[in-house]
């Protein structure tokens, strides 16, 4: 996961976080304060309410008491108001009234009045009414001794105190006993006693407070009420009760701007937020940038500093480190050109060996060039070295070596000198027809007579040349020269012979024919040679294989890959070949499970090919799960013919999930320091720089260097071919990923 998407995850946790705890923080708040303000509201209007009507509370159906609530209530803001009778009172005229068999005609009074049990009690209390009479009658019987203290009763008053299940009051029988002047019965009453004296209340409207926040916040609205009292006793009580609608609408409208505003700034910080990492992370994708460089060998540095501390401290490392690095590959570089010259150079004569002239050739082989080969031999240097001493011998070989080397010199001629080794000694000549071979021959024959009277030595060589084959193979025109060389000692001292084109051995339509039916009928077999073993563990385990094309002629005889494929890229089927093999190379590896990779070599005419290089892309899509096997060889000299093409091709391949690997590596056709241009995963190194390794220790630095370089580059690097197992374990010590056997 990016940085930037980890920054975006914490900020956002974050702020979830401190919104939602400020969130429930305020809608908590708000909601104390809104039952707080209702409770409060509703209890001053309760002390109001009991206020006003305790003027008329000593007639409690009196319809002003009704008016005064109904117009508290229609403001709206209260769910409920009701008026409770406090004290249930019932005079004696009242009983009577409602007694069944008793005439008020008699003038009956009463004198005892109960309840059943399971009603509650009933107590006599004396009246206003009653007590202001006894006070007239008081002053009047001071005032008028004579006077007689008279009470009507008819305003007695009896205190019903219902009990838990009557509470609310009910249709309750009063028993009591009523007298006359002449008669004395008990009867009852049936008397319905109401609690709520005035009732009014108001639907809950929610309007736009959806269910679910009502249901997730319970508002507690306590009911608050304020006693009526009439005279000393309590005579009625007052409720009310707040709308939590309004509440609800409230606490709805804070929470929901709450959000609003949270939400809006959440965007805006993110915005805030990913501008600020866009400024900050632009430096980090720029030492990104420099670390993929530095992995694929481009040793850059930041000019423009950040200026933030920390990565900017980052950023100088990078730099430090990359110049660092850079300095250490130019320094491997100058070591690996110093070895490499001197394991491709005679160190008696500082002509170029055996194996630079097998590269020049190859080189010649990739351009289709010209020329003519000279195999180049002094008489007899056995008995000469037997004559004279080392120092005459090695004079006379550096003379016969700068004799050669002269002809660079010459005008009109593109020649160079080599020397295998002892007397043998190799021209080749580029761009040059027989009449040219002729020259030089001409040439060196009278070089080698002022030779002969300087060392007193009548035949000092002999010269074989031979047409260069763009179809053949170096062996066999160094065997053709050698073959020519034969004649010209025939012929007579320091004599030549030139062998002319029509003495190649094939006739080149018979070649076309042949090509054409091997590819076109897949005649041709596929050997797994060159088992490459991983070094870096002491189990001998396969890491790599090579794809080897197995061809014979009609005549089941075996057919130079070298002259095939030189003939194949001239009629143009070499793309067939390459197709074909590469389809036999993954039919093997899916039915015999192959794990490790196999390379295919490639011609650098297929590479350069685009239908070729869609046709690959979607052969290797096709088995992608096996695309990690499949490493694509080419030649070093191959490389070197189009180092462009090769660049995009290794894009191509990397892009598919396969590998890629240069074998036969040298230096003379890779330069080290655009080593590092190709993103390679492997480089096979030619034969020549392990031959025999473990007895020159030139060639132990040079492939010591060349690990050390292709470690820093990623780069893994096999040794080919190791024949003995003292070179195998010289190979392994100097710590080469793999080396076949």
């Amino acid at each position: 996961m990016s940085l930037s998407k980890q920054l975006y995850i914490i900020i956002s946790f974050i702020f979830f976080i401190i919104f939602t705890g400020n969130f429930l923080i305020s809608v908590k708040n708000t909601k104390e304060y809104l039952e707080v303000e209702s409770a409060t509201k509703a209890q001053d209007t309760a002390t109001s309410l009991g206020m006003s009507i305790r003027p008329l509370i000593k007639q409690k159906d009196d319809p002003e008491i009704e008016s005064i609530i109904r117009a508290i209530s229609n403001s709206g803001f209260y769910k409920e108001l009701r008026l409770e009778d406090a004290n249930f009172t019932i005079s004696q005229r009242e009983l009577l009234d409602a007694s069944t068999h008793i005439d008020l005609i008699d003038n009956w009074k009463i004198t005892k009045v109960f309840v059943d049990p399971k009603f509650g009690k009933v107590e006599k209390i004396e009246s206003d009414a009653i007590l202001n009479k006894k006070l007239e009658q008081l002053e009047n019987i001071t005032n008028s001794p004579d006077n007689t203290f008279s009470i009507n009763d008819d305003t007695q008053l009896y205190r019903y105190i219902p009990s838990t299940e009557y509470k609310n009051g009910g249709n309750i029988t009063f028993e009591f006993t009523a007298v006359n002047d002449d008669n004395k019965i008990n009867t009852f009453a049936n008397i319905t006693i109401n609690k709520i004296i005035f009732q009014e209340k108001r639907d809950v409207k929610f309007e736009y407070v959806p269910s679910w926040f009502i249901h997730l916040i319970k508002m507690d609205l306590e009911e608050k009420f304020s006693e009526i009292s009439d005279g000393w006793n309590t005579a009625a009580i007052i409720y009310v009760s707040a709308n939590p609608g309004d509440a609800y609408a409230k606490l709805y409208e804070q929470a929901k701007n709450s959000i609003i505003y949270s939400a809006i700034a959440f965007v805006l910080s993110i915005i805030f937020l990913f501008i600020f990492v866009q400024y900050l992370l632009k430096p980090l994708k720029r030492i990104e940038k420099l670390a993929k460089d530095i992995a694929q060998g481009n040793f850059k540095t930041i000019s423009q500093l950040p200026w933030t501390t920390e990565i900017k401290n980052v950023a100088i490392s990078m730099n430090d480190m990359s110049i660092k690095i850079e300095n250490i590959i130019n320094k491997l570089n100058k070591n690996l050109e110093q070895l490499s010259k001197k394991l491709s150079q005679d160190e008696l004569t500082k002509l170029p060996l055996k194996s630079t002239f097998e590269t020049d050739m190859k080189e010649m082989f990739i351009q289709k060039a010209n020329g003519y080969v000279f195999n180049v031999r002094i008489d007899d240097l056995a008995q000469y070295a037997k004559k004279h001493t080392n120092s005459e011998v090695n004079k006379f070989i550096v003379e016969f070596a700068n004799t050669l080397a002269s002809l660079l010199e010459e005008k009109n001629l593109n020649i160079k000198a080599y020397r295998f080794f002892g007397s043998e000694f190799v021209l080749l000549a580029k761009d040059c027809d027989y009449e040219c071979a002729k020259k030089v021959c001409n040439l060196l024959k009278q070089k080698f007579e002022l030779l002969s009277e300087e060392f007193e030595k009548k035949e000092i060589a002999h010269i074989g040349a031979t047409p260069f084959n763009t179809f053949g193979t170096t062996p066999e025109m160094l065997q053709a020269a050698n073959e020519a060389f034969e004649k010209a000692k025939l012929i007579g001292p320091n004599e030549f012979f030139i062998r002319d084109k029509a003495d190649l051995s094939r006739d080149m339509e018979e070649w076309r024919d042949l090509v054409f039916d091997i590819i076109d009928n897949k005649l041709f077999n596929i050997d797994y040679i060159n088992s490459a073993y991983d070094l870096t563990k002491d189990e001998k385990e396969i890491v790599m294989q090579e794809a080897f094309t197995h061809l014979k002629d009609k005549e089941n005889n075996d057919i130079p890959i070298g002259t095939f494929v030189s003939i194949a890229e001239k009629y143009e089927k070499i793309i067939d070949l390459d197709k074909a093999v590469i389809s036999k190379v993954i039919e093997y590896i899916n039915i015999h499970s192959i794990k490790h990779p196999i390379t295919i070599n490639l011609s650098i005419n297929s590479i350069c090919n685009n239908e070729f290089i869609i046709w690959l892309q979607k052969t290797i899509t096709k088995h992608k799960e096996i695309a990690p096997l499949l490493a694509f060889s080419i030649t070093a000299y191959a490389v070197a013919k189009d180092v462009e093409v090769f660049k995009k091709f290794c894009d191509y391949i990397h892009n598919s999930g396969s590998k890629i690997i240069v074998k036969r590596f040298e230096t003379k056709f890779i330069p080290l320091d655009n080593l590092k241009d190709f993103n390679l995963d492997f480089i096979r190194l030619a034969r020549e720089y392990t031959n025999e390794i473990q007895n020159d220790s030139s060639k132990q630095s040079f492939v010591e260097s060349i690990q050390e370089l292709s470690t820093l580059l990623n780069i893994k690097v096999i040794a080919e071919n190791a024949k003995s197992d003292e070179e195998f374990e010289m190979i392994r010590k100097l710590h080469v990923y793999a080396a076949s056997r």
